[in-house]
C-alpha cells in the first residue's frame, strides 16, 4: 500500500490562541505548529530550512493508545460484553417496558439502545447523544418534571436558584463515535438494518470504518446491500427512465470532500447546503455547527461517509440532473492516507478544504502526480500567507494538471448562498462532462482491496453462504424469480389449489369445478406432476435451498437467506410506480407517497420467499386430501419442513405462506408450523397475533416495520400472500402482559372499492380469494389493524372476513388506521354512533353478501372499530421524495399506536385464548368443510 510522503502522526486541532497569533503574524510565512508531528524539516517561505524537534511515536504506542480509547468507550456505553457476542436484530426488536416509551437516556449506557430503537422507528433524532441524568422514564429529550429527590432542599417556587438543581443535559460522546461503536458491536444482519434505516432518515451512511484499535479500515459492502435508491428520469426524458437500483450496483459519479490540516469552514455543513434544497437544509452529515456536532471524536476519525443526491425528474426542482454519490472523509488527509487514496481512485472529483497550502500539503498531493485525481481546492487563507499559498498552489496545479478554475476561495465575507450556487455549478460541470468516471460500491470495494483494506463481505461465513446460494439457484448467484412472481408450478403459473378449507382458485362456490373442467384428483397437489425432481422427490431448487437452511451455523444461515435475494441483477432497474405520488398523488389509496422509496425488496419477495412458499405447498400436497384437521403432517421428504420454518421464525426471518393468487391457502402448513413452534418453545407458548389488512399501497407494511422493527417487503404489489414474523417479549414484561411472543402477519394488499358488481353494487364482484385470505388473517389474530386512506376505503373483503369469524365465535379487536396522504387533509374521526356512515354502509353490504339474518344494525357490525380505536397516521415523508427524510411525525404516530395497543392489552381483561395449542385448534376449525356452525370456504356462509 502506498504511504503518504509527508507526516503521519495524528492531527490535533490548532488552538484559538495559535490561530490568532498566526493571523497577526507579519509577512513571514510560518507553517502551523503542532498539527502533525513532521518527520522532516519544514521549509520557510524564503527557502530556508528550520529543524523542528519532534519525536515520531512508535506504532506500538499508537496501537496501545487506540485500544485504550476503544475499551474506555465500550465501558462508558456498557457494550464490553458485545465485543465478541454481537447484538442482533432480535435483541433490538425485543418488546420491553422501555421499548414502548419515548424516553430520554438517563446515562451513557442508555445511548446505544436509544439510538437503535429510535433508528428502527425512523426517528430523525436518533443521533442525539444527550443524556438527562435523573430524568424520569417517559420524559422527552427536553426534560420533564424533576424526580422526587431533586425537589428536596428547594426554597420554594419563588426561589430562582432552584433552577440550578434541575437535571442538566450531558453529552458524553460524539454521535459518530456512538455510530462506530454500535456497528462494531452489531452482527452483520443488524448492520444492514442500521444502514437501511439511516438511508430512510436521509443520514449519511458509514462507507469505510476505521479500525478502532489502529488496524486496517473496513469497507462496508455487505452492510450496504439492502439499501435501494430510486430516482426520476433525467431532464428531457420520458417517465420510462425512472429507475430503482441497489446502491451496491448502481454506477454514478462520485464527488468527495476531504480536509487538509485546518479548515475554517465545515465541509459537512457545506455538503448539507449543496445537497439540500430546504431552508435550513437537512442535516444529512453531522457538522460542527449543529447541536452535538462539535464534540471531539475518539474512534471515528478516518470514517468515510457516503450519501446520494437523487433527482425527482421534475426539471427545475432538481439541483443536479443526474444521480450522484457524495463522500466525506472525517479527519485530516495526511493522518488517513489509505482512505484518501481510495477516494482519489474512485471519485469523479475530490474537493479539498484547507486554510493553507504549504510544503507539507505540496509533498502529500504531489505524490499523486502519476495518476492525478480531478482535484478542486476550497481555500480560506490566513492573513499574511497569500504569497506562500499562491506559490505552492501554482506548483501543485502543474503537478495535478489543473488550472485556476479548480480553486474556490471562501473567506468570512463571502456570500454563503452565492458560494453554494457556484459550488453546485462546478459539480454540475463535473457530472455532465463527457467520459466522467462512474463507480458503484462494488467497484469501490475492489479498489479498497487493492489498497489493503478489509471488506466486510470477504469473511469466510459470508462467502460460504454465497456459494450455497449459488448452488441452490443453479449458479444464478442467488437471483430469485422476477419480483412478484413465484417459481412455476404444475398447471401453469401459480398452480392449483394447495390447501383445503379457505377456497379454490377463482370466485366459485364449493363443489364447483376449476376453470377448464379440470378437477382435482385425490393425491394431486401443487407438487404433483413436477417434471424436475431430485432423487428424494423434491422439486426444483428445493434441495439446494434445504441444504443451506440445514447449515449448523446460524450466521451462515442468515447470510444464505440474504444471498438468495441478491444476484447479478438484483434489484433489476425498473419503473418505480411509487414515484408517481411524489408531488401530486393520483386518485386512490397511496397515502405514503413514495412508500417504498429507498427500501429493499426483502427476501420474502425475491429468492427465499418463493422457495419457502414452495415448501408449504409441497407439505400440503404430501399431507393428502381429507386431512385438513390432522396434525402432524406427512411422512415424506417434507415432514421436517415445519421444524425448519419454526427455526426461521425464531431467528427473526419473515416466513411467507402461499401466494395471494394461489388456488388455496395452506391451513395444514400453518398448523404444522405452529405445532413445530410449540415444540421448540416448550414452556413459553403464549402468542399474541396481530395482523394488518388493507388495499395495496396504503403503507401497512411500512407501519408494521416502523412499529416493531420488522422486515416485511414494502411497496404496492411486492408482498405475496401472508407473511409472518415473530417478536419476543422480554421475560419480566411478558409475565405482566400475559404473552411471550408477538406474531405479526402482513397480508398482501386487498382489492379496494370501485369494482362493480353485476347488479351495480360495489361489493358483489370482490375476488373471493381476497375474502379467503382476509378470513385467514382475521381468524388467526387477536388484534387486526385495518389500514386505509379514509373510512370509505375499507376493502370489501374485510367486513366479510369479520362476519365469517364471528360465526365461529371469534371476534378480534379491530383498530382502524387512517393514513394522511401528501397534501391531503386529515380525515374526520370515526364516530361509532354514526350507523349511516361509510363503515356502516359497508357493514350492511357485507352482511347481505354473507346472508346474515335481519336485525343486524350497522353499529353492531363485528369489524367496526370502537371509539378510541381509530388512529390518524401522517404521511411517511417530510418533504418531496426522493430526497425527503422520513417524517418525525410519522415515527411518533407509529410509536403511539404501538404504545397504546400494548398498554390496552396489558390493562384489559385477561384473554385465556393465547396459547399456541388453541391457535392450532382455531386453524383446524377454519379448515373443517363440514362444520355445523360455519365454513370458512369461499362463498357465503349459510
Amino acid at each position: 500500500m502506498e504511504a503518504p510522503p509527508g507526516p503521519s502522526a495524528p492531527a490535533d486541532e490548532t488552538s484559538e490562541a495559535a490561530r490568532a497569533a498566526e493571523e497577526n503574524a507579519d509577512g513571514t510565512d510560518r507553517l502551523l505548529q503542532g498539527t502533525r508531528g513532521p518527520k522532516e524539516s519544514d521549509r520557510l517561505s524564503d527557502g530556508t530550512d528550520q529543524l523542528q524537534e519532534t519525536r515520531e511515536p512508535k506504532e506500538s504506542d499508537l496501537l496501545s493508545e487506540a485500544s485504550h480509547r476503544l475499551q474506555s468507550l465500550l465501558s462508558l456505553v456498557g457494550l464490553e460484553s458485545r465485543r465478541d457476542r454481537k447484538l442482533g436484530l432480535q435483541d433490538v426488536r425485543r418488546i420491553s417496558s422501555g421499548s414502548i416509551r419515548s424516553w430520554a437516556p438517563q446515562g451513557p449506557k442508555d445511548l446505544p439502545w436509544s439510538f437503535l430503537r429510535r433508528l428502527l422507528a425512523l426517528d430523525g433524532s436518533a443521533r442525539d447523544t444527550t443524556v438527562m441524568p435523573g430524568s424520569p422514564l417517559g420524559a422527552g429529550a427536553g426534560g420533564g418534571p424533576p424526580a422526587a429527590g431533586e425537589e428536596e432542599g428547594l426554597a420554594g417556587d419563588d426561589d430562582i436558584y432552584s433552577f440550578s438543581e434541575l437535571a442538566v443535559p450531558e453529552v458524553p460522546l460524539s454521535p459518530l463515535d456512538l455510530l462506530c461503536v454500535v456497528l462494531l458491536c452489531s452482527d452483520s444482519l443488524l448492520q444492514q438494518e442500521i444502514l437501511l434505516k439511516m438511508a430512510l432518515c436521509q443520514f449519511a451512511l458509514p462507507l469505510v470504518v476505521p479500525d478502532a484499535e489502529g488496524g486496517k479500515p473496513t469497507f462496508l459492502l455487505w452492510a450496504m446491500r439492502d439499501v435501494v435508491k430510486a430516482w426520476g428520469p433525467p431532464a428531457g426524458r420520458e417517465a420510462g427512465g425512472r429507475r430503482e437500483e441497489s446502491v451496491v450496483r448502481a454506477r454514478m459519479p462520485t464527488i468527495s470532500f476531504v480536509r487538509m490540516e485546518i479548515s475554517s469552514h465545515s465541509k459537512s455543513q457545506i455538503l448539507n447546503a449543496v445537497l439540500g434544497p430546504g431552508q435550513p437544509p437537512h442535516d444529512t452529515f453531522v457538522h460542527r455547527d449543529m447541536a452535538l456536532g462539535g464534540i471531539s471524536r475518539d474512534i471515528s476519525e478516518g470514517l468515510v461517509e457516503i450519501s446520494w443526491y437523487l433527482p425527482s425528474g421534475k426539471g427545475a426542482q432538481d439541483i443536479f440532473p443526474e444521480p450522484l454519490a457524495v463522500t466525506n472523509l472525517r479527519g485530516d488527509v495526511g493522518s488517513h492516507w489509505p482512505q484518501f487514496r481510495l477516494l482519489t481512485e474512485v471519485s469523479s472529483a475530490v474537493f479539498i478544504l484547507t486554510d493553507n497550502v504549504g510544503v507539507q500539503e505540496y509533498e502529500l498531493l504531489s505524490s499523486l502526480k502519476e495518476s492525478p485525481p480531478n482535484c478542486y481546492f476550497i481555500l480560506s487563507p490566513y492573513r499574511g500567507r497569500r504569497h506562500a499559498n499562491l506559490r505552492f498552489l501554482g506548483k501543485l496545479m502543474s503537478e495535478l494538471k489543473i488550472d485556476y478554475s479548480h480553486v474556490l476561495v471562501k473567506v468570512s465575507g463571502t456570500d454563503r448562498a452565492g458560494f453554494v450556487r457556484r459550488l453546485r455549478s462546478v459539480i454540475r460541470g463535473v457530472v455532465g462532462a463527457p467520459g466522467v468516471r462512474r463507480a458503484s460500491l462494488e467497484d469501490m470495494a475492489r479498489a479498497a482491496r487493492q489498497l489493503g483494506m478489509c471488506v466486510d463481505e470477504d469473511g469466510a461465513e459470508c462467502q460460504r453462504a454465497r456459494e450455497l446460494a449459488e448452488r441452490a439457484t443453479g449458479g444464478s448467484g442467488g437471483r430469485g424469480p422476477p419480483p412478484g412472481e413465484s417459481p412455476e408450478l404444475p398447471g401453469g403459473p401459480r398452480g392449483g389449489g394447495a390447501g383445503k378449507g379457505l377456497g379454490p382458485a377463482g370466485p366459485r362456490g364449493p363443489g364447483e369445478d376449476p376453470p377448464g373442467g379440470q378437477k382435482s384428483e385425490p393425491g394431486q397437489g401443487p407438487a404433483a406432476g413436477r417434471t424436475q425432481r431430485d432423487p428424494r422427490g423434491l422439486p426444483g431448487d428445493l434441495p439446494g435451498f434445504l441444504k443451506g437452511l440445514a447449515d449448523t451455523s446460524p450466521r451462515v444461515r442468515g447470510y444464505f437467506l440474504k444471498w438468495l435475494s441478491y444476484g447479478p441483477g438484483r434489484p433489476t432497474p425498473g419503473h418505480l410506480t411509487e414515484l408517481r405520488a411524489a408531488a401530486s398523488p393520483p386518485p386512490g389509496p397511496n397515502p405514503g407517497g413514495l412508500e417504498a422509496l429507498g427500501q429493499p425488496r426483502a427476501a420474502s419477495s425475491l429468492g427465499a420467499g418463493p422457495l419457502l412458499r414452495e415448501m408449504g405447498r409441497l407439505y400440503e400436497a404430501e399431507s393428502g386430501p381429507g386431512k385438513a384437521g390432522k396434525v402432524p403432517g406427512p411422512r415424506g421428504p417434507s415432514a421436517h419442513f415445519p421444524r425448519l420454518a419454526a427455526e426461521l421464525l425464531l431467528a427473526g426471518f419473515p416466513l411467507g405462506l402461499a401466494d395471494g393468487d394461489a388456488g388455496g391457502l395452506p391451513l395444514r402448513w400453518v398448523a404444522g408450523v405452529l405445532t413445530a413452534l410449540q415444540a421448540r418453545l416448550r414452556g413459553r407458548c403464549r402468542l399474541l397475533v396481530l395482523s394488518v389488512l388493507g388495499a395495496r399501497g396504503v403503507g401497512k407494511s411500512t407501519l408494521l416495520n416502523t412499529m416493531f422493527g420488522l422486515q416485511f417487503a414494502t411497496g404496492g404489489g411486492r408482498a405475496r400472500g401472508d407473511v409472518l414474523q415473530l417478536v419476543e417479549v422480554a421475560e419480566p414484561f411478558s409475565r405482566d402482559l400475559g404473552w411471550d411472543f408477538l406474531l405479526a402477519i402482513d397480508s398482501e394488499g386487498l382489492a379496494g372499492r370501485g369494482r362493480a358488481a353485476p347488479e351495480g353494487g360495489e361489493e358483489g364482484d370482490v375476488d373471493e380469494r381476497d375474502v379467503a385470505r382476509a378470513t385467514l388473517a382475521v381468524g388467526l389474530s387477536h388484534v387486526v389493524l385495518v389500514s386505509v386512506t379514509d373510512a370509505a376505503d375499507v376493502p370489501p373483503a374485510v367486513p366479510r372476513a369479520f362476519l365469517r369469524m364471528e360465526r365461529l365465535g371469534h371476534r378480534p379487536s379491530c383498530q382502524l388506521l387512517l393514513h394522511q396522504g401528501p397534501g391531503s387533509p386529515a380525515a374526520a374521526p370515526w364516530d361509532p354512533a354514526e350507523g349511516a356512515g361509510p363503515l356502516g354502509q359497508r357493514s350492511v353490504a357485507a352482511a347481505g353478501l354473507e346472508k346474515r339474518g335481519p336485525g343486524r344494525t350497522p353499529g353492531q357490525a363485528a369489524f367496526l372499530p370502537t371509539r378510541g380505536h381509530t388512529w390518524h397516521i401522517p404521511g411517511l415523508w417530510h418533504g418531496t421524495p426522493p430526497m425527503a427524510p422520513a417524517s418525525l411525525a410519522y415515527s411518533e404516530a407509529a410509536l403511539e399506536v404501538k404504545r397504546c395497543l400494548i398498554e390496552n392489552l396489558r390493562n384489559g381483561p385477561p384473554d385465556p385464548d393465547r396459547s399456541i395449542s388453541q391457535l392450532i385448534e382455531r386453524v383446524r376449525r377454519l379448515g373443517a368443510p363440514g362444520s355445523s356452525k360455519a365454513s370458512a370456504h369461499v362463498g357465503p356462509l349459510s
